[in-house]
């Protein structure tokens, strides 16, 4: 029995070293260094043909940009905005169209030019955080010259050229989109008036039907815009954009008005801007049960009881409120116009 045990072990033993031996064959072999893969030479290496043809390409890419940047600005005037919901779409579809041309005509061109003509060779070197001394840096300035002959860069003339020619057109859409930003007029004061006055009632968005206070029970949320806005035609986007309004109603125990606010509410309900005073996106999510409205862009998070004052999120000041009654009639009417600027807070800074 003795003699089996000290057999078993022996040969458990011998495996282990054989095992041992194997792990490190392999580990060995792991580590040993495969060098350098066998450097392919790609087409435009070994025909003067295929390197003009890819050159002729890479130009084209970028003069593709030229027409995209160019054409961004056609469609600019081309479709402009109005009334109509279709013009906005239109607007959108083709300014989109020509400034992505523009931007992959660059991109796929550079990319297309560092594949088939700037050389592919890989190159390993050691670094070093430590200042080189003058010869290296001497040296490291004439690699980078060579680098320059080899990209051909300057010897390309198609290519330069086209190049500059994209990257001069490709900035001109902005100018003509940022035009209408009325560089010459204080923001403030264009947001900060809008066009609800004192008695203007409060409509239903889209259709324009007055409301009354009736109307509006706890929990419910209506979108709100000013009576007469649906009939006008110069500036209906821009100023329905400025004076867009939600209108919540509460129990009026849950609301915590300060005293220069108690009568701008009616029986619990509140009116308040529904552009977000973070950079301008509608806020239109109620949550019932915590009574927050949230902006869905970057979830900034306004407390309706108390006066939409931002409790999460990037915005920097509450949601401007607009001070609301009821006409003889019993409709929701405004009391003035809001008494901020409504829209992103930047414009303050």
């Amino acid at each position: 029995m003795s003699d089996k045990k000290s057999l078993a072990s022996t040969s458990a033993h011998e495996e282990e070293h054989d095992y041992a031996s194997g792990l490190a064959v392999v580990a060995a072999d792991a580590v040993t260094n495969p060098g350098m893969e066998p450097h392919r030479e790609r087409m435009t290496d070994k025909s003067v043909k295929h390197e003009k043809t890819a050159a002729r390409q890479v130009a084209a890419f970028f003069i593709a940009s030229i027409l995209g940047s160019i054409y961004s600005i056609y469609a600019y005037f081309a479709f402009p905005l109005t009334e109509e919901l279709g013009t906005v779409r239109n607007n959108t579809l083709f300014l989109g169209l020509g400034i992505t041309l523009g931007l992959l005509g660059i991109g796929i061109g550079a990319v297309h030019w560092a594949k088939t003509l700037m050389p592919d060779a890989e190159v390993s070197e050691a670094r070093h955080q430590t200042r080189g001394t003058e010869e290296v840096r001497a040296r490291a300035i004439e690699i980078i010259k060579l680098a320059e002959n080899e990209s051909g860069f300057t010897r390309r003339k198609l290519i330069r050229r086209s190049l500059y020619g994209a990257l001069a057109l490709f900035p001109l859409p902005a100018i003509f989109f940022f035009g209408d930003m009325n560089p010459n007029k204080d923001p403030q004061e264009l947001l900060r008036h809008t066009l609800w006055k004192k008695g203007t009632r409060l409509t239903k968005d889209p259709n324009g039907l007055p409301i009354k206070a009736t109307d509006v029970t706890i929990g419910s949320v209506f979108h709100v815009i000013p009576e007469g806005l649906t009939e006008l035609h110069h500036g209906k986007l821009e100023e329905k954009a400025k004076a867009a309004v939600l209108l919540v109603r509460l129990d009026p125990a849950d609301l915590k008005e300060s005293a220069e606010r108690k009568s701008w509410s009616y029986d619990g309900i509140v009116a308040y801007s529904k552009i977000c005073t973070h950079v301008g996106c509608p806020v239109a999510l109620y949550e019932q049960h915590t009574h927050h409205l949230l902006c869905p862009c970057h979830q900034s998070t306004f407390d309706v009881t108390d006066e939409c004052k931002v409790v999460f999120g990037p915005a920097s000041r509450p949601l401007p409120q607009l001070p609301i009654t009821v006409d003889a009639e019993g409709y929701l009417v405004a009391q003035s116009d809001f008494t901020e600027p409504v829209g992103p807070s930047f414009w303050e800074r």
